[in-house]
């Protein structure tokens, strides 16, 4: 014992130079990134601030002023409802929860550090280093214990009351998010997909339309899945050798420039370069060398007519197990979703709401139901052997870098001395284990993938789940707590009557790993989050060295987007590292405060301006599950408090009804965070994944509720929640309920009452900078115009308000089939103009009159004509004129779509591809390439079209691309081919 003492003191006095270490360390990096970011901002507008631009009008932030820090006021002022209307309610839950716990640990500081940190200091319990601090420092017989446990009551008591008042925001908000008409009018909110249909309904759609039928307002149409595996394959080598032709056309392009400018200044004639050569087989060294622009054109030309032969009968695909099923009333959907479907096992037991084809992971849709069960089992025992592997490998990497195998290296004996020592031992451990788990996610989602999950949001919100949990056990019980419970279990097993001493020790002793663990997400990671170093990287560094094609170079322009089911379960996490050493290490409060506090700065900056949010649009789900994963923190924390008093009672040698109360009391709170446990799941979650049918009957009968931003904090029926005509009141509403949001969660909402009435002046509209809101004077920045009595009934609104799918059964017309369409043809104009759908832009102007690049003979007319190409399409004002590449919209298919346009939008990839192909590839700008462009074309036998726009070779020779310019735009196929027949004709 007198050895494992020793070691104990060395460590502790250790403790106080690897914080410091690691806060400074921190702190330095932090602020030079931070610094670095308010420096660049104002400089690449596509990495910082892409939507000002890139989105649809009513979702664009307002641009910020130059000024370094401008963006931190700008950010805050904006109002939750405009959050809400800017980035969806996902984004809006994940910022209040951000929020919500930030407040919590503001709180526990302030509680903490006057009252548990005194006690602690002078507890006189022998402790040295950080000890002094914690619990440890506290002997096991002082009634100063009791501090400990009230306080730490008070703190239970304050995350669970935030944490009923945020589920009934969020159940508040939920129901107004499922009825808003911004989201009812898509068809994706009445719709289900049905997996696992059995053989008898598979081979018909009038049976699965009659089965569905019996739920209200019946079915307006249903699509059945089908194998498409042989064109899927045409598909992928097709778009292959699209990639590889688009490469040697850019190659040779800007070579025959090169050279052609290298002949120019000699004075010597210009020689054609090599043109490259290929072999057809695969096999190395296999048949005749072949041009490789004829060839891949040919083959391209050969692939596409086939898809185009394929996908004109999409009738000779069969059927197969699973189908989408679009009903008239959205309540059906969510009816059917919970319903007992069929009477055979796993027969139709799959059934999934809110569905969007670019959600869906086709490949899993036809799984047989015994396979998939299969392949869960498989998924899971993989998952446990890689929680073995991962254990073992972050322990040893954790054990390399302790103090204690550090100086068994040769001259590494004394290392303890020097200052580099509290650096290494501060800063290596907490960025080894942060880059070992970033390895995790990409397996546990191929997993999540190999198990047939049917929707990549299911597939990331179930890994929500998997990786908090394995953060939890590794990080935390494994990494964090290795040298602890080593130290534990190997005096135990000298002497097993030692465990329970050694617990209140050992345990607190671990704080120091903790503190520089939040140390380095807090100021590192947040100071990372915001600069976005790789995207930085990756759209003005990479493109130079790797990105040689205008597509490959518009690909690393692709909008950043957050990785939700990696960050919410770290940083619940962090709240369970920070909450469970509340009142053991209270000053892990202090530094849990700052993580959330500059992560929840970072994060509205990064939702507002950068991160493309139209791919995951769940309505909040991912709320109740980091709700579950703070329970989880409480839990572990009341347990260390339980087994803290435990470890105490033992280490008092005079046991009395004083030490037995400070167990009870513990196992008390326990008890009582179990029964409100219970209540929460009984209670909310039922009313959080469905639309109840009750919400559903009076937005039906009052569908005004549903366009304004609801009174979170209310509790009574949403029928109370009426709305103002006259513009003052509306006005002052707003205030109100802006007010409701921001603070219902720390103070009752009576005392806001009570303050607004001895106080109107809080209730006048501010004045602010946001567009949205400056736009009307009068009343809230609305996800959709407020209707009124007066105005329910006028034509004008009723042609630009979408058709609210809860109390219309609109069905469409079906149009004949197009000749120019791989499957049913889609009214897509109807799709994209449909009333009051997010805008979209106006195509550009057809063209097809135009002269040919071909028929352009002199260099200074084609340096002329490509000028005016990039005049009318490289200025972000274009977006104005035509779809933009990486616009930040959901152009989901609306109600108002005909049958035909939800045919083709929910039918597999392979049959919405184009039989038709667009080389985007840049001109030369001395017409040296024109006639081989040509020839490309003709061997394409008028399936390929050689596209220039948007594209061109700089003076210098480096090919420049249009990041908003889309090639691959279906209508713009169809007007190249179009021209493409005019240039051939003439």
């Amino acid at each position: 014992m007198s050895s494992s003492s020793a070691e104990s003191d060395n460590t502790s006095d250790n403790s106080v130079p690897t914080f410091t270490s690691s806060l400074i360390f921190n702190v330095v990096v932090g602020a030079a990134i931070f610094v670095a970011f308010c420096i660049l901002r104002p400089r690449f507008k596509r990495v910082y601030a892409p939507r000002t631009y890139a989105v649809g009008k009513e979702k664009r932030s307002p641009p910020i002023s130059n000024w370094p820090l401008a963006w931190i006021p700008a950010v805050l002022k904006v109002d939750d409802d405009a959050i809400v209307q800017r980035v969806g309610l996902d984004t809006y839950m994940f910022l209040r929860y951000m929020r919500s716990i930030f407040v919590i640990f503001v709180v526990l500081s302030f509680l903490s550090l006057v009252t548990i940190l005194p006690v602690n200091i002078t507890g006189d319990g022998g402790a040295t280093g950080l000890d002094v601090l914690t619990i440890a420092n506290v002997p096991s017989e002082s009634a100063k214990l009791w501090v400990h446990i009230v306080f730490f009551m008070v703190f239970v008591a304050w995350v669970l009351r935030n944490i009923f008042v945020e589920l009934q925001v969020y159940t508040r908000l939920r129901i107004w998010w499922l009825t808003n008409p911004s989201h009812t009018s898509k068809v994706g909110a009445s719709t289900i997909m049905v997996s696992s249909l059995p053989e008898a309904l598979t081979d018909s759609d009038d049976k699965i339309q009659k089965t569905f039928n019996m739920f209200p307002g019946g079915v307006r149409q249903v699509i059945v899945n089908r194998n498409c595996s042989d064109l899927e394959e045409l598909v992928e080598d097709r778009d292959s050798y699209v990639a590889t032709l688009e490469k040697l056309l850019t190659s040779y392009a800007a070579k025959s420039e090169k050279l052609y400018k290298k002949s120019t200044k000699k004075g010597t004639e210009y020689k054609a370069p090599k043109r490259p050569t290929m072999r057809e087989s695969k096999i190395p060294f296999k048949g005749p060398k072949l041009d490789s622009f004829e060839f891949l054109a040919t083959k391209i030309g050969e692939l596409n007519r086939k898809i185009a032969e394929m996908g004109a009968d999409p009738e000779q695909f069969k059927r197969q197990s699973s189908a989408f099923v679009f009903f008239n009333k959205q309540i059906a959907a969510h009816m059917a979703a919970q319903t007992v479907l069929d009477y055979k096992p796993f027969s139709m037991n799959m059934v999934s709401l809110e569905i969007s084809p670019d959600d869906i992971i086709w490949s899993n849709l036809n799984l047989n139901p015994y396979d998939r069960r299969i392949r869960s089992y498989i998924s899971l025992a993989a998952t446990v052997g890689i929680v073995i592997v991962w254990t073992l490998m972050t322990s040893a990497l954790t054990a390399l870098v302790s103090v204690k195998n550090l100086r068994k290296i040769p001259g590494l004996e004394n290392m303890s001395d020097s200052k580099f020592f509290g650096i290494f031992t501060g800063v290596v451990p907490a960025g080894v284990l942060a880059i070992v788990m970033a390895l995790l996610p990409i397996i546990l989602r191929l997993l999540l993938r190999l198990e047939g999950t049917t929707r990549v949001s299911e597939v990331n919100l179930r890994l929500l789940n998997r990786y908090f949990f394995f953060q939890v056990w590794n990080v935390y019980l494994v990494s964090i707590f290795t040298s602890s419970i080593l130290t534990i279990a190997t005096d135990g097993l000298k002497d097993p009557g030692s465990i329970i001493d050694l617990i209140p020790s050992k345990v607190p002793g671990s704080s120091t790993t903790i503190l520089t663990y939040i140390l380095l997400l807090a100021f590192a990671g947040a100071a990372k989050e915001i600069l976005q170093i790789v995207r930085l990287a990756l759209r003005y560094i990479l493109p130079l060295l790797f990105a040689k094609t205008p597509r490959k170079i518009c690909n690393a322009e692709t909008p950043a987007e957050f990785d939700w089911a990696t960050s919410i379960p770290t940083h619940s996490l962090i709240f369970l590292m920070g909450f469970s050493y509340s009142f053991i290490a209270p000053i892990v409060n202090c530094f849990a405060a700052v993580y959330f506090g500059l992560f929840y700065l970072v994060y509205r900056y990064q939702f507002l301006y950068v991160y493309n949010d139209s791919n995951w649009v769940t309505g909040g789900l991912s709320f109740p599950k980091s709700i579950k994963q703070t329970m989880v923190g409480v839990y572990i924390s009341e347990i260390y408090m339980l087994l803290m008093m435990v470890a105490k009672l033992a280490n008092n040698d005079n046991i009395n009804a004083n030490a037995i109360l400070r167990i009870i009391f513990p196992a008390l709170i326990l008890l009582l965070t179990i029964f409100a446990h219970v209540y929460i799941n009984d209670a909310y979650m039922p009313i959080i994944n469905y639309l109840p049918i009750r919400g559903a009957v009076e937005i039906e009968e009052n569908p005004r509720i549903a366009s304004k931003f609801p009174d979170v904090t209310a509790s009574g029926d949403i029928t109370n929640d009426d709305l103002e005509t006259d513009s003052v009141k509306i006005a002052e509403d707003r205030v109100r309920r802006m007010i409701y949001a921001t603070y219902g969660s720390l103070v009752p909402r009576k005392l806001i009452d009570y303050v607004l009435n001895k106080v109107p002046r809080l209730l006048n509209p501010k004045k602010r900078d946001d567009p949205i809101a400056s736009s009307s004077s009068s009343s809230a920045p609305q996800i959709l115009p407020e209707i009124t009595e007066t105005s329910a009934s006028s034509p004008d609104l009723e042609e630009k308000m979408p058709v609210p799918h809860h109390y219309s059964t609109h069905t469409g017309v079906v149009r004949p089939i197009s000749d120019n369409s791989n499957i049913l043809s889609v009214d897509s104009q109807n799709v994209r103009n449909a009333a009051y759908s997010v805008p979209m832009i106006d195509e550009p102007l057809d063209q097809t009159d135009a002269p040919s690049i071909h028929s352009v003979t002199s260099a200074t007319e084609l340096r002329q004509r490509r000028r005016q190409a990039l005049a009318s399409c490289t200025s972000v004002n274009t977006m104005e004129q035509r779809k933009s590449r990486y616009s930040m919209v959901d152009t989901g298919p609306l109600v108002s779509a005909g049958a035909n346009a939800l045919a083709e939008a929910f039918s597999n990839p392979a049959l919405r591809a184009n039989a038709a192909t667009c080389l985007w590839v840049p001109l030369d700008n001395f017409g040296l390439c024109n006639e081989l462009y040509a020839n490309v074309e003709s061997w394409g036998e008028g399936t390929i079209k050689v596209v220039s726009e948007g594209t061109h070779i700089d003076e210098k020779g480096h090919v420049r691309a249009d990041v908003e310019f889309d090639p691959d735009d279906t209508d713009f196929i169809k007007r190249a081919l179009n021209s493409h027949s005019k240039d051939s004709a003439n």
